[in-house]
């Protein structure tokens, strides 16, 4: 069973989002004005994530991590916070190149793809599950969390997943 998850926005965020409700955590993306949004090494979980992915490593599941990031020193940032808070251990995935998400996704085909909505950036539009090719994406199982959401409400057992 692979795991895919994406990360910023569905189980990392920004520190100066502690505290605040999910829309203005929004408007802060939009925004763009709060230098901790680029501040990658400082992000923190949301909320539980890191014990609801340990949950799922428990009972057999590989995880990937998918970021948003692209260059090699916003990229160990991120690796550096995962390894901080003591997220399960996973390989981290950045697109490449010209790569897109959809194509990271591709490359590994997981069980379980989750990811947020993306709601400050654009939506559906911006989602990697939107792209990836039909043939390949009826082979994914395709969970959507609220941005900044947290995916704390999601089972904790994987064949409820």
């Amino acid at each position: 069973m692979k795991i895919l998850i994406f990360v910023e926005g569905t189980i990392l965020m920004h520190k100066n989002a502690l505290g605040l409700s999910r829309e203005k955590i929004i408007k802060q993306v939009q925004n763009n004005v709060d230098p901790s949004l680029r501040d990658y090494n400082s992000y923190i979980p949301i909320r539980n994530a890191v014990a609801k992915i340990k949950l799922w490593e428990n009972q057999g599941a590989k995880i990937f991590y998918l970021t948003s990031r692209k260059t090699s020193k916003e990229i160990s940032d991120i690796k550096e916070v995962l390894l901080q808070y003591d997220f399960p251990t996973g390989q981290l995935l950045a697109r490449e190149n010209n790569e897109k998400y959809k194509d990271v996704a591709e490359r590994i085909i997981p069980n379980i793809l989750i990811e947020d909505s993306c709601e400050s950036i654009g939506g559906v539009k911006e989602m990697t599950i939107t792209f990836i090719k039909p043939e390949i994406k009826q082979k994914i199982k395709s969970i959507v969390v609220k941005e900044f959401g947290g995916i704390d409400n999601l089972p904790d057992k994987i064949n409820k997943l």
